[in-house]
């Protein structure tokens, strides 16, 4: 009822849908083996901080990883890697920045002559960024790409899930009540999409006092445990409320962390 035919812009499952491929093929200097999609219900749950601490973990282990920042209007990657120069161009293709210890990065911050410039689009520009991103971004050989997507269910996500040869994707939660009911809209958006859940990643868990070493739970207690039972996945980690993760992602150092929460 309604269909306009238009699949590309449409989240429903149904027969003519499934029958088309929506898949792009990567840009033809790339070859990229495993590409994660990074994904939370709702903002302000660190997903930016958890995908930039996923790639750090994969680097240090000797894999070339890359992160895709599909976050458009609320590009952060960039500046946790201490990156503030541009990404540079040949006449048919894009050049992804590489960070200190060698992370391929491209984002929207990394094309804006101004870094504070607003990206004030509209949902077919943006999603055509992304899109972009994955066409026409010399990456190279890479054996794991993390796309830090914005939070939701709405027109970039959909890109990504139709566009990417999406291998799975890591749900980003924090212990509020709230967030756990918003987190069944994003699993269900992928469950939707045939997207597999590789686990959620609890952020903001939990405050260990440097002095006693007690765990205090500020945001309440966790869910994580229950989350992952649910939707018969497991928990990649609880990180915790940590001023020297904040801190290194404000002074542009998130490699410099010398913790590895995803052993």
């Amino acid at each position: 009822m309604g269909c306009t035919h238009d699949c590309g812009s449409c989240s429903s499952s149904c027969t003519s849908k499934n029958n088309k491929n929506f898949k792009l093929e990567c840009n033809k200097n790339s070859k990229i083996k495993k590409v994660i999609g990074v994904v939370s219900g709702k903002g302000g749950v660190g997903k930016s901080t958890v995908t930039s601490l996923l790639a750090v973990s994969k680097n240090r282990k000797g894999y070339k990883t890359a992160i895709l920042d599909a976050d458009i209007t609320g590009p952060s990657i960039p500046k946790a890697f201490g990156i503030d120069h541009k990404a540079a161009a040949t006449e048919d293709e894009l050049l992804p920045v590489c960070s200190p210890t060698g992370i391929k990065i491209m984002s929207v911050n990394l094309l804006l002559e101004d870094e504070t410039d607003p990206v004030v689009w509209r949902g077919p520009v943006i999603s055509s960024t992304v899109r972009q991103f994955w066409t026409d971004v010399r990456w190279g050989e890479i054996d794991y790409m993390f796309v830090d997507m914005p939070p939701g269910t709405g027109d970039v996500a959909l890109t990504v899930f139709q566009s990417l040869p999406i291998d799975g994707i890591i749900v980003v939660t924090s212990p509020q009540e709230l967030v756990a009911m918003i987190v069944e809209k994003a699993v269900k958006m992928a469950d939707m999409m045939n997207v597999p859940i590789l686990g959620v990643v609890e952020n903001m868990s939990y405050f260990q006092c440097p002095e006693c070493g007690k765990r205090h739970n500020i945001f309440g207690n966790s869910r994580v445990d229950e989350i992952a039972e649910k939707f018969k996945t497991k928990v990649l980690a609880k990180l915790p409320i940590d001023t020297n993760i904040s801190a290194s992602q404000d002074n542009g150092a998130i490699e410099n962390i010398d913790k590895d929460y995803f052993v």
